[in-house]
């Protein structure tokens, strides 16, 4: 039995809204695109909603290098954070998604992170994109965000095999609902959602009802725990993982700031996730802890512009940009300016030249000292 909803209008009429089935399954897909926020991104992270940008509506899939498509997918959106998501779009009345498309969508999601270059989705993306797609993608990353970090962002995630599947229906059926909750719980860092789309008429007024299927507590769970890569290691451990996979230039250069850091940024952390192992210097002062910079074993320097910013007396825009042009002085680095706010980094042998060494060190006892100062 369809259901009903009930508005009341702006005379304080009630109006009764009965559900409907879409026509063709065209109108949702292309509702979808028109208007993404029907993926419900606040329902998948309550505590950080998914934003959506599309990348295609329509999107081939091929499976072996240099093919064209084999298949394609009815949308490919990605996140804020990068993860790639791909949308099959089913009415109840098709007989396929009970077991069919299930199917369907592990062979796109196993193919695409093999077979998706980024430079593919950069190229779908910009074509199109029906304003600027610099601008777009700019105002999608908000003021603290880079065009180039997040692209590689992405290629990482396809790279890692972290995708997002969501199956959306007017209507998700019980069985589909079943196998979409084991899969949610056993995959990882995989993500697997349905999404039901009900369509409700009623005195010329259309509304559509999201709801987020598969979120079950044992997979939310798993992937909360998961998503805590952050774990503690010793000194000894990130200098040899930095040694290993960088050798020894970038161990001696690691070295050089940990043996200046010893009084000026004395509290030293060391952590490690999936991707790399990083240590922080920390100056603790007036009850708050300032983290200038990170050493990372994939080779990277980043400037913890991020947690600067909140502190004074880098609450002060200015002061930011100081570090920056400071930074930019050195040969190699080339930071731009609308990442005073995040987390930019450079090449660690970036610093192998002992002027460069020396510019950089001048710049953290600039900031050293202005955190004296506050």
């Amino acid at each position: 039995m369809k259901g009903k909803i009930y508005l009341i209008d702006d005379n304080e009429e009630l109006v009764e809204m009965e559900e409907r089935q879409y026509e063709k399954e065209i109108i949702l897909q292309n509702l979808i695109s028109d208007y993404p926020n029907l993926l419900a991104g606040e329902q998948i992270n309550s505590s950080n909603p998914r934003r959506w940008l599309l990348i295609s509506q329509e999107m081939t899939v091929p499976s072996a290098e240099e093919e064209i498509g084999r298949w394609f997918a009815d949308h490919l959106f990605l996140d804020q954070d990068a993860i790639p998501t791909i949308v099959e779009v089913k009415r109840s009345s098709d007989t396929r998604i009970r077991r069919e498309v299930i199917g369907q969508m592990l062979d796109y999601a196993a193919n695409a992170v093999v077979y998706w270059p980024v430079e593919k989705i950069i190229s779908n993306f910009e074509n199109n994109c029906q304003d600027d797609p610099a601008e777009v993608l700019s105002e999608f990353l908000g003021p603290e965000g880079n065009i180039e970090d997040y692209w590689i962002k992405v290629k990482t995630n396809l790279q890692a095999g972290k995708v997002r599947m969501l199956f959306v229906a007017d209507e998700i059926p019980r069985e589909l609902k079943r196998v979409i909750e084991f899969l949610n719980e056993q995959m990882d860092p995989a993500e697997v959602l349905a999404i039901e789309i009900k369509q409700y008429m009623g005195q010329g007024i259309k509304t559509l009802v999201p709801r987020v299927i598969g979120q079950t507590s044992e997979a939310q769970q798993k992937k909360s725990a998961s998503a805590s890569t952050n774990i503690k290691i010793d000194e000894k451990s990130f200098f040899e993982e930095l040694k290993d996979l960088r050798g020894i230039e970038e161990l001696q250069i690691a070295e050089k700031i940990r043996e200046w850091a010893t009084e000026a940024l004395p509290r030293f952390q060391f952590n490690k996730n999936k991707s790399y192992a990083i240590f922080w210097p920390v100056r603790d002062y007036n009850d708050q802890a300032y983290w200038p910079i990170g050493i990372r074993t994939d080779g990277n320097l980043s400037i913890i512009f991020q947690y600067l910013k909140d502190k004074a007396p880098f609450n002060d825009e200015e002061l930011r940009m100081e570090v920056l042009n400071r930074l930019n002085q050195i040969e190699g680095i080339d930071i731009a300016a609308n990442r005073i706010g995040g987390r930019p980094y450079f090449p660690l042998n970036v610093l192998k030249d002992e002027n460069s060494m020396q510019m950089f060190i001048e710049t953290l006892e600039w900031v050293v000292d202005k955190i004296k100062e506050s």
